[in-house]
């Protein structure tokens, strides 16, 4: 049985590019390549706001429930009120602007593009950023957990305290070369975890008892072509923000499964999606899952599925209630 599928009067008309709830409240921001940032209302089971834009959003990311912010392919971040619709402009990136996140404890807007640049821009004031970060390769995700700043370049994962920005960062590689394709911090914590384009998942898990994290990999969704391996690309993973050992991984073959860090096994897997799963978050009391399924624009046999948003019932032990809710 499959979630209940959030309804648009005026459907989404390309890809979903991120979806993210709101802190405290069961509101869904929707990022997509139609250039408009959307606002649903899941409790009300309704839109709150469509803000049309010039350009593709590739990311998104709530201040607090009136404010939100977004990345576009015109290099500009822009700022919107939530209640008015109203938007601006905080600055912008010499390429595309591809990841944005806010923190609420130096209340700046942090955002990376294809510029190699990190940039934070004070929400408080109106001028240049206050910091700009020069990588050696093009940003395609980013994660923040308090003043934990996790940035993929290529195939190494930098890490920069935000309170700290002048020390050079702390650099890992990971994945043996193999390009990351999407990186999330463990809520409350110094770990996190990158999925690969080649299908495979790594956590690093810091360890109280000694100064080294422990970690492990492991083939997201194995699966074998022909007697080969078939390797599908991670493009999501989001942790439960209660039950934090609790996280899912997307794919681009449309699966969603629910794993276990400390268990290592795997919990639950939905059932398969029509489109690549692009993006999915928790709600706030991680009771509610969502998850966003569309075309990337990566592969050349996609099929031509318009883009939806399932919502999905958790129990308190990130079991599957229900595949949906009552609608």
């Amino acid at each position: 049985m499959e979630g209940s599928c959030l309804q648009f009067q005026n459907p989404i008309r390309d890809a979903i590019s991120r979806i993210r709830f709101a802190p405290q409240s069961n509101n869904l921001l929707i990022s997509s390549w139609d250039c408009s940032l959307r606002l649903y209302d899941v409790d009300g089971w309704v839109l709150r706001l469509e803000a049309p834009t010039d350009s593709a959003l590739l990311d998104c990311c709530f201040q607090n429930g009136s404010i939100a912010f977004s990345a576009g392919s015109d290099c500009y971040v822009r700022r919107y009120d939530l209640h008015s619709g109203i938007q601006d402009t905080i600055g912008n990136h010499d390429d595309l602007a591809t990841c944005v996140e806010y923190c609420d404890e130096t209340c700046q807007v942090v955002s990376a593009g294809w510029d190699n640049k990190i940039m934070l821009w004070d929400t408080r004031m109106k001028k240049a950023p206050g910091c700009v970060k020069i990588l050696g390769a093009e940003v395609e995700s980013m994660s923040l957990s308090v003043f934990n700043l996790l940035v993929s370049a290529g195939a190494s994962v930098n890490t920069y305290d935000l309170r700290m920005l002048e020390r050079p960062a702390q650099a890992e590689q990971l994945l043996m070369g193999v390009q990351i394709k999407c990186l999330r911090s463990i809520p409350n914590s110094k770990g996190f975890a990158v999925g690969s384009i080649d299908g495979r998942v790594t956590l690093q898990i810091p360890d109280p008892s000694n100064s080294n994290d422990t970690g492990y990999s492991f083939r997201c969704h194995p699966k074998s072509k022909k007697g080969r391996d078939h390797l599908v690309a991670v493009n999501d993973i989001v942790f439960n923000p209660i039950i934090c050992s609790a996280f899912v991984t997307c794919d681009d073959e449309g699966y969603v499964c629910s794993w276990d860090a400390q268990s290592r096994r795997r919990l639950f897997e939905l059932p398969k999606n029509p489109n690549s799963v692009v993006s999915s978050s928790y709600n706030h009391s991680g009771q509610l899952l969502a998850v966003a399924s569309s075309c990337t624009y990566q592969e050349g046999n996609e099929k031509e599925e318009s883009p939806r948003i399932l919502v999905h019932v958790m129990d308190d032990n990130n079991g599957l209630v229900s595949s949906g809710t009552s609608r």
